[in-house]
Formats: C-alpha cells, structure tokens, sequence
C-alpha cells in the first residue's frame, strides 16, 4: 500500500507544481495585458487625454479608451462615464473596478501559488514519510533484506523531499516578484487616476 500511494505521491507533485506553473503564467501574462511597456508610452496617452479633456471633447476621449484594453485607459473610461456623479461616489466606483476587474483576478491566481508553495514541502513530506514507512516496513518482516532494497525505499523519499522543496523555492520567488509587479501596477494607476478624478472636482 505505501509503495502504491509513493508513486501516487510523485503525481500529485507534478500537478502540484503544474498548477502553480500555470498560475504564474496567468498573471505574468494578465500583468503584460495590462501595463503600458514603458512610462514614456503611458505619459503619451495621458498627454492625448489631457489634451482632449481641455478641448471639452468627452466622447473622442471615451472613443480613445475603449480601444485600449490596458487598464488605466479602461478605468479612465469609467471616470469620464460616470464624471457626472459625486466625487466620493465616482472615487467608489472608480475603486470597485480597480479591485474587481485588475486586481482581483491577480490576486486570487498569487494566493493559488502560495497554496501551491505552501504544500509543495507538505506533499514531499508525505512520500518521504511513505517511503520510510516502506522501508522500515520491510526490515520488520524479520526476512533477510537486501541493502539496495532499503537503499531504494529511502531513495522514493529523498526524492519526494526534493520535488517539494524544488516546487516551493521557485514558485514563492516568482510569487514575489509577480507581487511586486501588482503592488507596482496598483500605485501606477492610484496615482494616475488621482490625478484624472481631480478634473471632476466640484468647486469650493
């Protein structure tokens, strides 16, 4: 029975890993979605929005940010839709896209990775535990026991050991980096949008 669930280990560790692999593709890719390639491209649009919005020409800026899929032409797009309301309710709706549309997807891809991170050990624990409990299993049916069978139940374990640690080590420096890459991409548009929303503010 442990011989069996130890092979089944080293599939479970393989999905364990391929799932995380997958989710940080997700988000790298979303995050490439996403962000303009540089700040000299996203300043440019900013200039072509500003400069429409001072003509008083609203519909060419909308028409402008619905042909960009990038989200801070797409939150824009909500500002100048909904400019008419107050300001703390536009600064409300303006935040509920920026977590449910951009960030949220992101985020609940990262806390998968971690998951992953977090049971990649927790699973190569399991078959290291697997493999030893073959092996001393084996020494304790009092029958002469080759060294290289023991060496090969410790062996199963050691390499279970290793493909969680080798799952778990990557993947949280990846998960890192893509938390960066958010946390970056969120005070990108806060700051961005900040700016927009003072357009609208009502006089004093």
């Amino acid at each position: 029975m442990a011989k069996l669930l130890e092979n089944g280990t080293y599939g479970f560790l393989a999905m364990n890993l391929l799932w995380g692999l997958f989710c940080a593709i997700i988000v790298w890719r979303r995050l490439r979605e996403l962000r303009f390639r540089n700040d000299d491209e996203q300043q440019q649009f900013l200039n072509e929005i500003n400069d429409t919005l001072a003509a008083g020409d609203y519909d060419a800026a909308i028409e402008r940010c619905e042909i960009d899929p990038r989200a801070l032409p797409q939150l824009t797009r909500v500002v100048l839709v909904n400019r008419d309301l107050d300001q703390d309710d536009l600064r409300q709706v303006v935040a509920e896209r920026l977590q449910r549309d951009v960030l949220g997807p992101m985020e609940n891809r990262i806390n998968w990775i971690l998951t992953v991170v977090r049971n990649g050990p927790l699973l190569g624990l399991f078959g290291t535990v697997l493999g030893m409990m073959a092996a001393f299993g084996r020494i304790g049916t009092g029958e002469k026991v080759e060294p290289a069978q023991i060496a090969d139940e410790i062996a199963v374990a050691l390499i279970c050991t290793a493909m969680g640690l080798g799952t778990a080590i990557p993947l949280g420096y990846i998960a890192n980096t893509l938390n960066i890459r958010i946390r970056d991409l969120q005070e990108t548009l806060s700051h961005s949008l900040m700016r927009l929303l003072s357009r609208f503010r009502a006089p004093v």
